[in-house]
């Protein structure tokens, strides 16, 4: 492990990533002074304006009954998350691994802004959490940025991973674990133990951090070390009070304590990602024993339900590791996406088949990879898969459903997923919606002069105060 003291050439907070944006990109963040409610309202801003076609940063100063500033949709544009990584779009994918390889240990400090007001025991108070209700639909406000951190008994290896939360009393949260993921895992190594699970969450961080959360690795593998590589810089990391859990040293807000493995409390419903409430749940009781924030803190919060925040900051990781995987193995891929209109559930792969039969070899790769798919859709490399209408419409011209379709059951699926059996299994399907070698036809297309011509005269008649040019 590292040690020295490095904050002041390291910002590795929300704050700072927020002034530097603004500088860069100021059309891109949206300040709301004006009263704003902490009932839906956010969410309610959020969609508005991804009905618009724009996803923007929101920073709401004025929340009913909180006393910190809200900054939420974070991750909502595709386009600044590249941003994070000095990329474009096009590019997003191959810097996440590159600097993901690039992992190194989280480097310990003395202390850091998240020890600014430390309380404990009896003084522990969750209703002085700033919490949204996100959905009518919800059971009560929730905390939906909570990055819970559980540490390996023996090794001290950690896992980061995402659980939301609902204030169940003065200090114990209702939250639910994934029970196939390796918190449920260290939770099932305490319980061998006979003791309960050591935890810190934490509340708003640096959104490579919130990233790095996201990261789906080997149990022996640690996200506080993907942080470093993504950042550039070892997190830096101080230790809770009681447990000496490592946590950003520049995060908002940390909650430690332990989650009991024999305790078991109602929560739920919850947006989730799949547009529906849902109350699948494994029901666990978080106790809190220390809370650590800044003197003022943010509340950094994610979008819940299928809100494009939710599914990019699920979904980038994933699909980072899934494009390498699929160029390695089949360097006729083009480009892979998992399109917002599919949650987690469908992927559209463009490709240049060389051969009959290749495209089924790459859905049924990353049918086999990647078990939160239901749908993979290939189409040759000239369609744009990050639009809908373009792979749909390659679906219309090229897929004949007799010959093109490919499906296998009884696999590993999401518990979440509303349609699958209840226990988490799914059949999957592939269409073949490429040309193929028999296939006639041009496609009709516009010259470049044209375009160029008509942008002009659009842009010449926006300019006009008569609506004419």
């Amino acid at each position: 492990m590292f040690m020295g003291k490095t904050a002041e050439f390291h910002p590795q907070d929300v704050r700072h990533f927020l002034a530097a944006y603004r500088a860069s990109c100021p059309d891109d963040i949206i300040e709301i002074d004006a009263p704003v409610s902490d009932d839906q309202d956010a969410t309610a801003l959020i969609w508005a304006l991804a009905g618009q076609g724009r996803q923007p940063v929101l920073k709401l100063n004025n929340v009913t009954g909180l006393d910190a500033p809200v900054v939420c949709n974070l991750f909502g544009s595709r386009r600044r998350i590249a941003h994070l990584f000095e990329t474009g779009e096009a590019g997003l994918h191959a810097a996440y691994q590159a600097r993901s390889r690039a992992a190194m240990a989280p480097m310990e400090v003395a202390t850091g802004p998240v020890m600014q007001h430390v309380v404990a025991g009896a003084d522990v108070d969750l209703n002085t959490l700033p919490m949204l209700k996100h959905f009518e639909t919800d059971r009560q406000k929730y905390i939906t940025s909570g990055i819970i951190i559980g540490e390996h008994p023996d090794t001290g290896i950690g896992n980061l991973s995402y659980h939301r939360a609902m204030i169940r009393s003065r200090n114990q949260l209702a939250t639910s674990l994934h029970s196939r993921g390796h918190l449920w895992r260290l939770l099932n190594l305490s319980k061998e133990k006979g003791r309960p699970m050591p935890v810190a969450m934490v509340i708003g961080g640096h959104p490579l951090f919130m990233l790095a959360a996201s990261a789906r690795l080997a149990f022996e593998e640690d996200e506080r070390d993907i942080a470093g590589g993504l950042m550039g810089a070892p997190l830096e990391v101080v230790r809770t009070p009681k447990y000496g859990i490592r946590v950003p040293a520049q995060a908002e807000i940390v909650l430690e304590g332990v989650i009991d493995h024999e305790a078991f409390v109602e929560e739920g419903p919850f947006g989730e990602f799949t547009g529906y409430s849902s109350d699948r749940s494994t029901n666990n009781l978080f106790t809190v024993e220390a809370i650590l924030r800044r003197k003022q803190p943010i509340l950094v919060s994610v979008a819940g339900g299928n809100s494009a925040e939710h599914l990019n900051l699920g979904r980038i990781p994933r699909e980072a590791e899934m494009v390498e995987k699929l160029k390695a193995r089949f360097p006729s891929v083009t480009a892979v996406h998992y399109p917002s209109s599919g949650t987690h559930f469908h992927a559209y792969v463009a490709m240049n088949q060389s051969r009959e039969g290749e495209a089924r070899q790459v859905m049924l790769g990353l049918m086999g990879w990647d078990q939160y798919l239901k749908n993979v859709i290939v189409v040759d490399a000239d369609v744009d898969i990050t639009r809908d209408e373009e792979v749909l419409w390659a679906v219309s011209a090229h897929f004949q459903p007799h010959r093109d379709v490919v499906i296998v059951e009884g696999l590993p699926g999401n518990a979440l997923d509303p349609s699958a059996s209840g226990i988490g299994t799914t059949s999957r399907m592939g269409l073949d919606a490429t040309r193929g070698p028999d296939f006639h036809g041009i496609r009709a297309q516009i010259s470049e002069a044209a375009q160029a011509r008509a942008k002009d005269l659009l842009q010449q008649l926006q300019a006009s105060s008569s609506g004419t040019v």
